[in-house]
């Protein structure tokens, strides 16, 4: 049985529109030139960690095998819930890791996706993070010197904007809105509790990304390859980390990671 290649989330480019690729260990396979034609995935039965690499029977969360469900550091809590994030006080479950990836500038951002949500990421992160979660646009509103900072400020502003994604409102074709954008700034200052007004920026513009996307489907279902192992089709375009055809079914293709796929 060929094994395939692991899937891993989509790599994005950017240059005013989204450039898409998915990296495969047998070679990164470039979006652009598939939508509008007929493309597929087929899972080969294969599953792997994406921390550690190991053969297994059953994933978690978002392609994990259990000891790196518990055990690694991309699998801590403080990844869903950054408030929590000790990473500045040179504690974590890999202190290296951490100093990298959450002991270092982070943003606070206000997108639109399908309404307006209030979010965190590195700033090394910028756009990508935004290209992730589908928004057609994003402003930052606050930056800090640590995730765990972040984290304060998106829990206090949680009291006025989500803070997740509604998939299904975001594959259509949602407008930008600058002037809304800005006015849920406004929101946030005066929603954001006094001791943390000193991180605000009032300066920031927005930032508008457009999508390699034909059309989107009318009707939407969602996909799995595990229970689903092929799925194909006439590609209509790419947004977030999902792949939407023809038909209207859609893939996330982050949480297929670890998943072996050929390419069809």
């Amino acid at each position: 049985m060929n094994k395939g290649s692991p899937l891993k989330k989509m790599l994005a480019g950017f240059d005013g529109e989204v450039r898409y690729a998915i990296p495969l260990a047998s070679g990164t396979v470039e979006l652009a030139s598939r939508i509008g034609e007929e493309f597929g995935l087929r899972a080969t039965g294969v599953l792997s960690c994406v921390s550690c690499g190991r053969k297994v029977k059953k994933l978690f969360g978002q392609g994990f095998c259990f000891p790196c469900l518990q055990n690694a550091p991309e699998a801590a809590e403080c990844i869903v819930r950054p408030e929590l994030c000790r990473a500045h006080l040179g504690e974590g479950r890999d202190p290296e890791w951490e100093v990298s990836h959450h002991a270092t500038e982070h943003v606070v951002y206000l997108s639109i996706t399908g309404g307006i949500k209030v979010g965190i990421t590195r700033s090394t992160q910028v756009p990508v993070r935004w290209i992730d979660q589908g928004a057609v646009a994003a402003l930052v509103i606050a930056r800090v010197p640590y995730r765990q900072l972040a984290g304060l400020i998106e829990v206090d502003l949680k009291r006025a904007f989500a803070d997740r994604t509604n998939w299904r409102a975001m594959l259509k074709k949602v407008p930008i809105d600058h002037t809304a954008l800005l006015k849920a700034r406004d929101l946030a200052f005066d929603t954001l509790r006094p001791d943390l007004h000193q991180h605000l920026l009032s300066g920031e513009v927005p930032l508008d990304i457009n999508y390699p996307v034909l059309a989107y489907p009318p009707k939407l279902t969602s996909v799995s390859l595990l229970k689903s192992p092929e799925v194909w089709g006439r590609l209509m375009g790419v947004k977030g980390q999902y792949l939407m055809w023809e038909d209207g079914r859609v893939l996330n293709v982050r949480n297929q990671s670890g998943i072996h796929v050929e390419v069809l």
